[in-house]
């Protein structure tokens, strides 16, 4: 997986579609984000800061980001606004002298510089070497330029070209110690990232591909020669569909990443989302016990069911009454309530009474419930430490409401650690 090439689209901050075009190529087989901000003040950059976080929050691919690097605190809202690395601008000399401070503090994996002519990197050649973790090569005159770069410096290089410059892709790839391609080919909502995989990996190219470990042939096929697919999202685990696969939608579907069933009522091959535009894109694909069943999580764009509702189960038929208990739906349960009554106060509520009196008090809240949690622990009963702790996450729940913060993000960011 590590010596896989890169398929890198790059994005501006400024772009209004930015998230949008993000989510597309996290779901579509981009392998990472590139992304730039620009920013010529303060403020701009906060913005920027802002954008990049609402794009770590809706991928599930690493993130390069760059955005007007000062000091050390800007590499810092860069990280934890959800960017895997940090891009130092080497055409600023205060970028350069920052390098070993950021690398000693944040590690050298998170840590990317961006070059355009290979004086830099002659100038500053045992700094990458022993503080950078990638060289990101922006608009390089041909394939010869970036060969000659990359056979000189141990920390990997990634060629980027913003313009409408064409390139080879495979060619660029099939050069040692390249680690991907950022290109105009691979910008925009019509990119087929996984037809462009393919093509590289029948030219020898080690790229990230779907690959089931269990062939078709392997499957116990129903009586129509299919195999029926349960499929959930992949984020909440909520059941979308029932579906089936014969050998080429089950083929189709590995190929290109997006869920391909047999309509047998149409009698054909059946691409959801070819004509709605409400595609699944395969998260993962999983077969039961006995190997007649696939559980198929995926990243739904749009509705899965053809009434236009979310989910093809919405007629409830039984259901006993009972707490729900599952941790997360708990926790965004509780949250959704909280962000509620900060849009829509009600009297009376003590919710709202922390939201009125501002983040001192909120704050002030949750360091004496932290204290509470560590009275109780040294108590013999441990059921105390239940009362104290729940105590305590509704508090940073109302913390998080004030400052903007998602189960999603804490859930994403103890994931990555």
């Amino acid at each position: 997986m590590k010596n896989n090439k890169k398929l890198v689209p790059y994005i501006s901050l400024k772009e209004e579609d930015a998230v949008s075009l993000a989510k597309y190529y996290s779901d579509a087989g981009a392998d990472e984000l590139l992304v730039f901000g620009f920013s010529d003040s303060d403020e701009e950059h906060e913005k920027a800061i802002g954008i990049l976080r609402e794009i770590a929050r809706v991928v599930e691919i690493p993130i390069i980001a760059g955005d007007n690097i000062k000091r050390m605190e800007d590499v810092k809202k860069l990280l934890y606004a959800g960017a895997s690395k940090a891009v130092l601008n080497y055409t600023k000399q205060d970028n350069i002298d920052l390098t070993e401070e950021v690398s000693k503090r944040f590690g050298k994996e998170k840590i990317a510089v961006s070059v355009d002519n290979i004086k830099i990197i002659a100038d500053n050649k045992l700094l990458i070497t022993d503080c950078v973790d990638e060289i990101i090569l922006l608009n390089p005159e041909n394939e010869a330029v970036v060969s000659d770069i990359a056979c000189q410096v141990e920390a990997p290089v990634l060629p980027v070209w913003n313009f409408e410059q064409k390139v080879d892709i495979k060619n660029i790839l099939s050069i040692g110690n390249v680690s991907g391609v950022s290109a105009s080919e691979l910008n925009g909502m019509n990119v087929d990232f996984m037809q462009i995989k393919q093509e590289c990996k029948q030219a020898g190219i080690s790229v990230c591909l779907f690959e089931s470990s269990i062939q078709w042939s392997d499957f116990k096929l129903n009586s129509d020669g299919m195999v029926p697919v349960i499929v959930q999202d992949y984020m909440t685990d909520e059941v979308l569909m029932l579906a089936y696969m014969n050998e080429e939608a089950f083929n189709h579907t590995i190929a290109t990443g997006k869920m391909t069933y047999y309509s047998r009522s149409r009698d054909e091959l059946w691409v959801k989302g070819l004509t709605s535009g409400h595609f699944q894109y395969v998260k993962s694909l999983t077969a039961d016990c006995d190997v007649d069943t696939i559980l198929a999580k995926v990243s739904q764009v749009g509705a899965a069911c053809h009434t236009g509702n979310r989910t093809c189960f919405f007629n409830k038929l039984v259901e006993k009454e009972g707490a729900v208990t599952n941790p997360l739906k708990v926790f965004e349960e509780v949250y959704n309530v909280i962000a509620d009554r900060k849009e829509n106060p009600k009297e009376g509520s003590y919710t709202n009474y922390l939201f009125d009196k501002g983040i001192d008090k909120i704050l002030k809240k949750v360091g004496e419930e932290a204290t509470e949690i560590v009275i109780a622990a040294k108590n013999p009963d441990p059921e105390e430490i239940k009362y104290e702790v729940s105590d305590f996450l509704y508090h940073v729940m109302v913390l998080m409401v004030e400052r903007g913060v998602t189960w999603s993000d804490i859930t994403k960011e103890l994931a990555n650690r």
